[in-house]
């Protein structure tokens, strides 16, 4: 047993050459490696994201998507998990968001990770703003005080719609979803094709283009809602 988990865990698809061109800093963004994984630090004293990876997946490889958000006014935090596995360290946000100061924080992941995001979110909404989830779902109800962002490709062949259409939540003031004709389950990040996944009509960049101006839009309009 202890030697199936090994080979399970062992093995993760891995950062692409885009991915790892995009760890270097630029005159937009400034690029570190930290303790817990990466800090994409561009114009923002604003608003943060802590980020989860998908399952099995490099970290890194989420990050064009993540500089460009960066760029674009939300810094990011993005987080290195055990086994390359979220639901190792469902709580790694808290110690994260420690380390820095914004006003308003959010959580955030790709598959698994988002759907672990928003766990921990469940248990933490005091000491966020939202929840940002692409390709995943929400486990467990969250606050209405939380932006609870759901973010998919039509061409998504991986996520399970039944389990998204049962956490939806339409009532809720702070719940908006969002799909992304053509976009599939890998192109949030740059790690390859993946198993099951719809093929894509669109490009990687054009994906995380839009997923990008959604997640500014919405957390713009949150803190601008938001009390004073």
């Amino acid at each position: 047993m202890a030697a199936a988990f090994l080979i399970y865990t062992g093995s993760c698809a891995h950062a692409d050459v885009h991915a790892r061109a995009a760890l270097k800093s630029d005159q937009d963004v400034e690029v570190t490696q930290t303790e817990y994984g990466w800090f994409f630090d561009g114009p923002s004293d604003e608003k943060a994201l802590v980020f989860y990876p998908g399952a099995k997946v490099e970290e890194t490889a989420y990050a064009p998507m993540l500089h460009l958000l960066a760029a674009r006014g939300m810094d990011v935090c993005l987080a290195r998990m055990p086994f390359h596995l979220a639901f190792f360290d469902i709580n790694r946000a808290s110690v994260i968001m420690g380390q820095y100061r914004y006003p308003a924080w959010y959580v955030g992941g790709h598959s698994l990770g988002g759907a672990m995001a928003a766990e921990y979110a469940a248990g933490h909404a005091d000491g966020l703003s939202g929840v940002i989830m692409c390709a995943a779902y929400a486990p467990k109800p969250l606050d209405d005080r939380l932006l609870t962002l759901c973010i998919y490709g039509s061409e998504d062949g991986v996520l399970n719609m039944e389990k998204v259409a049962e956490a939806r939540e339409p009532s809720s003031p702070g719940y908006v979803e969002h799909i992304i004709d053509g976009g599939n389950h890998a192109q949030f990040g740059c790690y390859g094709l993946q198993k099951r996944d719809g093929t894509a009509k669109i490009g990687f960049k054009e994906q995380q283009a839009e997923a990008v101006d959604v997640i500014i839009s919405e957390c713009d309009r949150k803190e601008d809602a938001s009390p004073r």
